[in-house]
């Protein structure tokens, strides 16, 4: 289990995010294809993740505000094709599935989203992740309005829920 401080964001100026990112030599990952299957679950999210770069069996639990947020997070590596997605869609029933294009980057320990979420629109995504015990929340938030500053989002861009509850309450 690790934690993120992380922010998500309405925006129109992907371009613009893009060129900040390679201007800081950021490691691009590619662009991943993600169909994020959501699941009934008491507590927190369950979501399973397949795309062409990340295959995972996500579990977080994070509070809905705008901002920065932290979300406790599991995660399980899955390998395409595997029977888990079907185990988990007959014992727990799906809530809701998430069909997104995603361009991902990194500088350091901060991941970033460029995304366009089918049904919904455009969005960036900074996620300052506790990759060692050493930087802990304080930073991972200082990071997290670094880039938020960086990228000039403003707080009527920033969404407080899930593409899932966006998804749900359309």
């Amino acid at each position: 289990m690790h934690i993120n401080i992380e922010i998500k964001a309405k925006s129109s100026n992907q371009d613009a995010i893009r060129e900040l990112l390679k201007s800081r030599n950021a490691n691009y990952i590619g662009i991943d294809h993600q169909i994020d299957t959501y699941f009934n679950v008491p507590f927190g999210r369950l979501k399973f993740r397949e795309g062409n770069i990340e295959n995972h069996l996500i579990h977080y639990d994070r509070e809905d505000k705008d901002g920065p947020k932290q979300s406790n997070v599991i995660l399980y590596k899955s390998t395409p094709n595997s029977s888990l997605k079907e185990i988990l869609t007959k014992s727990l029933g799906i809530l809701v599935v998430v069909d997104k294009r995603r361009e991902i980057y990194f500088i350091d320990n901060v991941k970033f989203h460029i995304d366009i979420v089918k049904d919904l629109g455009t969005f960036i995504e900074i996620e300052a992740i506790d990759t060692t015990p050493n930087i802990g929340r304080d930073k991972l938030l200082e990071q997290c309005n670094f880039y938020m500053g960086l990228f000039k989002i403003s707080q009527n861009d920033l969404i407080s829920v899930s593409y899932s509850d966006l998804l749900l309450n359309r």
